[in-house]
Order: structure tokens, then C-alpha cells, then sequence
């Protein structure tokens, strides 16, 4: 299974070139190894060994990539910014694998971009700096409306969904705190109101519900409002059989339909699994879901990776169970 990893981690499978010739590499050797594919060139001068990059999911590698481009970086005024401050928060980048590292600098300072380095052009506000990891980027509030305004909407709920469950969990999990952060960030965009991918950012942003417990379960509830279902109620109890609650990811209010995100990770992951026998795992869930069918007496609808593809894959998925959106 790909695995996550620290900053502190990503920074240790990072490879300058004047490392590798203290221990014996000569120029000819780096240059072989990333010609064979045992290493991999992700900055200039920057390096790391391909077999635990590859190990890595996309956002743990993304922050190798960052940990290399800070190595690079001589200038006091660049910030990581867009997709790389996202993995930074601990974002989701839902099916998104950036292919460069994404620094913003002031609009008046000399920028040059490269194929593993963009720089943007950006007027940040002091308030819309801090650092993470010891590297500086753009605040949370900052970086979800960037990546909001250029990522697809359903890897913009994906991120925000993320951003609110971070918000939810430094405020004690108080609404209000949540609700008056969304709003700051949604005031962001009203002073840069004309930004390319406004208005896609703040449908996003709008949607998110802190409730949200993965990526799946925020992509899908985005592509089922895609397709025409209304209303949403999240992480919704059903008083299991020892009197604690099961909880069901998502009901369609309007239809008393009930939805499962099943992401296979939790059969896959030894560390998910807990010692347990998938055999044991698939029989618990079976006597879950006929329990929660029982009490609610309601239709409960599972769906996976496969079927978020597309919003017509999906609306196809929930027409076979004879589940569409009342009109």
C-alpha cells in the first residue's frame, strides 16, 4: 500500500548532489542512476532514491518535492503557495498530482519558472503568510481559496471539507467558529472578486460541511448535488444493537436514502485492519449495514471509487438501485 509520510521524513530522502559526492558518487554515477530509473532528479541539483519516492501517495511525494525546492531556495520573499501550501495544511488533492512546486512572490520581484518550479505572481497580504514545518507558505484560509479557484469542484470540496474538519478540531469543534472561518475565507475572495475561477471557488468553499469524514465521502456528496439530489444529512446516527451508534456517511433527505462511501483501503491497510481477518472485517460490515437497513427500514446505497469516475457513472450507480433525485 502507498504510504504517507512527515515533513521531517520528506526531507530526509532528499539528496543534494554535493551529499552524494561526499559519499562516492561521481557526476557520471547520478546521471546513470536517473537515466535507469533507481533515482529520481526532482530539483535541480536535488535527488531522491525511486523506490521509497514510488512507495509514497501522491501528496507524501509532493512533499519531497517541497522539502527539495526549500533546499533551492535563496530568496526571503517566496512563499509555497496553490497546491503545495494545500499538502503542506494536510490537504486532500482528490486524483490531482501537481507537476510542478508552487511558490508565490511579489508581483515586482524577478521570477523565472521551471518544469518542477512555478512561481506566481501574487499580492499576499501580511496576514496571509505563516510557515509550516519551518518553511513559509500561505495561511489555510489563503491557500483553500487558491486551490478552490484551480483545481475541478469536486477536488475543491475535497479540500475545503479538509480545511473545515482542521478548523473544527483548533476551535473544539464549535460551529460558529467554523462558520465565521468560512466566511473569511469567502471574504478573500470578495478583494480579489475577477480572479480567474471565483466563482467555482466559492461554490466550493459554500458546500463544505466539517462533517465530511474522507475524500470519497466529499466527492461524492459533490457529484450526487451534480446530478440533482438536494439535500444532505452527514455522519447520520442509527442506534446499533450494544446501544453506541453506527454512523451512515450520507442521507438523501428528500429521498430517505442513505449512502455509503466504501473506500477499499479500509480492507487493504494492515494498519486499518488492526490484526483483523478480512474475512471478519466483510462479515462485520454485512451485519452492520443489515442492522442499519432494519432499524431505519430505509435503502442503503454503497458506492466506491469506481463509481465517482463521472457524475453520469454515479447517477447510473444509484439509478440501478432505483434512487434518483425527486423533481
Amino acid at each position: 500500500m502507498p504510504r504517507h509520510i512527515s515533513f521531517a521524513e520528506a526531507r530526509r530522502l532528499v539528496l543534494d548532489r554535493a551529499t552524494l559526492e561526499r559519499a562516492g558518487w561521481r557526476s557520471r554515477d547520478i546521471t546513470e542512476a536517473v537515466k535507469d530509473g533507481r533515482m529520481r532528479r526532482i530539483q535541480r541539483n536535488r535527488y531522491v532514491l525511486a523506490e521509497p519516492f514510488d512507495d509514497l501517495w501522491p501528496e507524501a511525494r509532493h512533499l519531497v518535492e517541497i522539502a527539495a525546492a526549500d533546499g533551492e531556495r535563496h530568496d526571503g520573499t517566496s512563499v509555497f503557495s496553490y497546491q503545495s501550501a494545500a499538502v503542506l495544511w494536510g490537504l486532500p488533492l482528490a486524483r490531482h498530482v501537481p507537476d510542478a512546486v508552487h511558490m508565490s512572490m511579489p508581483s515586482g520581484d524577478r521570477m523565472t519558472s521551471r518544469p518542477a518550479l512555478r512561481r506566481h505572481a501574487d499580492r499576499l497580504e501580511p496576514s496571509e503568510i505563516t510557515a509550516r514545518f519551518g518553511v513559509p507558505c500561505t495561511t489555510l484560509a489563503r491557500t483553500l481559496w487558491d486551490v478552490c479557484r484551480v483545481l475541478p469542484p469536486s477536488s475543491g470540496v475535497a479540500a475545503a471539507d479538509a480545511a473545515l474538519r482542521i478548523v473544527a478540531a483548533d476551535s473544539g469543534g464549535d460551529p460558529e467558529a467554523v462558520e465565521r472561518w468560512r466566511q473569511g475565507v469567502l471574504a478573500i475572495g470578495r478583494r480579489k472578486r475577477g480572479s480567474r475561477g471565483a466563482a467555482r471557488a466559492e461554490a466550493a468553499i459554500a458546500f463544505a460541511n466539517r462533517l465530511a469524514e474522507s475524500t470519497g465521502e466529499s466527492i461524492a456528496r459533490w457529484m450526487l448535488a451534480e446530478i440533482g439530489f438536494a439535500r444532505f444529512r452527514l455522519q447520520v446516527p442509527v442506534r446499533g444493537p450494544a446501544g453506541s451508534d453506527y454512523r451512515v456517511d450520507i442521507e438523501l433527505e428528500d429521498e430517505g436514502v442513505l449512502v455509503e462511501f466504501d473506500g477499499a483501503v479500509k480492507y487493504r491497510d494492515g494498519e486499518l485492519r488492526a490484526g483483523r481477518h478480512l474475512d471478519d472485517i466483510l462479515l462485520q460490515e454485512k451485519q452492520r449495514e443489515d442492522w442499519i437497513r432494519g432499524v431505519t427500514q430505509k435503502r442503503l446505497v454503497r458506492i466506491g471509487w469506481a463509481d465517482l469516475d463521472t457524475p453520469e457513472v454515479l447517477a447510473a450507480r444509484m439509478a440501478a438501485f432505483r434512487v434518483s433525485p425527486r423533481r
